[in-house]
């Protein structure tokens, strides 16, 4: 009965779910996590042998998902790639926006190469994509997208200025899916990671002043892991989030609510 109740809430049995950035550290984790739930994964990533490698992971898991290349930063492969899924899986029930990039510099130290190249995978990317996807969600009349924002939506860190205005938008284009698209039957959600340690954030978390900075910053003292992002985006992905649109949920060890606190009294 438990089980049955389960998977009834938030089961993704049936759900062809297409995921940008699936041969990432985050990205190879939800895929990992979303078709163990059911989902049957339309896995994105110009990493083609990594995809290749995830896909097969998958599969040899007992899970569904199939590879294909697409470049976020070229509004051709997008469509190319939507073209060929469509062709491939029939629909899509559910686009996850995850690509995306980050170069640490100071605001005056950013070039206009480095400005575009992470507004074109994390913001441009991420449009006209939803885009191309959209038109196909409307003609089946459903459709659900989460997109990856981040704790830089809401909050800076020094040497983040791009990545941040990249991430803000984000939550304000998932407002704006909402909004227009909830006509169509679809709905649009964001969630917003906070101090996650993965491949390309080791480096910090080896740092001895800026781990020592972010730990002060969590409640809980230490940084997520990629595993603690899938919960909810199953939740997300699934019907049980089906009158929710328009959010964007922090999963972020209790940074947002304030951090580590200052001594206070306490008989404990």
């Amino acid at each position: 009965m438990v089980k049955e109740n389960l998977e009834k809430l938030f089961g993704l049995q049936n759900k062809k779910i297409l995921l940008t950035g699936a041969a990432g550290g985050i990205g190879e984790v939800l895929a990992e996590g979303l078709a163990g739930a059911g989902g049957e994964m339309l896995l994105c990533d110009i990493a083609e042998e990594r995809l290749a490698a995830v896909a097969a992971k998958i599969a040899a898991g007992g899970g569904t998902a199939s590879g294909f290349y697409m470049d976020v930063s070229r509004t051709a492969s997008i469509r190319e790639a939507v073209e060929k899924i469509i062709a491939d899986a029939g629909r899509v029930d559910v686009l996850i926006n995850c690509a995306g990039i980050n170069k640490r510099e100071g605001f005056l130290d950013v070039t206009e190469e480095t400005y575009d190249r992470i507004m074109d995978i994390n913001l441009k990317g991420m449009y006209f994509l939803s885009q191309e996807v959209a038109k196909h969600m409307i003609a089946q009349k459903s459709g659900n997208i989460i997109n990856v924002a981040s704790h830089n939506s809401v909050g800076m860190l020094g040497g983040c200025s791009v990545y941040g205005a990249s991430k803000s938008a984000v939550t304000a284009l998932t407002r704006s899916m909402a909004v227009e698209w909830a006509q169509y039957g679809i709905r649009a959600n964001a969630i917003a990671p906070g101090h996650f340690i993965t491949p390309l954030t080791t480096v910090t978390w080896e740092h001895p002043e800026r781990s020592a900075y972010l730990r002060e910053r969590i409640a809980m003292r230490r940084p997520g892991t990629p595993e603690e992002l899938v919960g909810v985006t199953v939740m997300l992905a699934s019907d049980s989030s089906s009158y929710m649109s328009g959010m964007m949920i922090h999963i972020d060890g209790g940074c947002l609510a304030g951090g580590f606190p200052w001594p206070y009294d306490t008989k404990y």
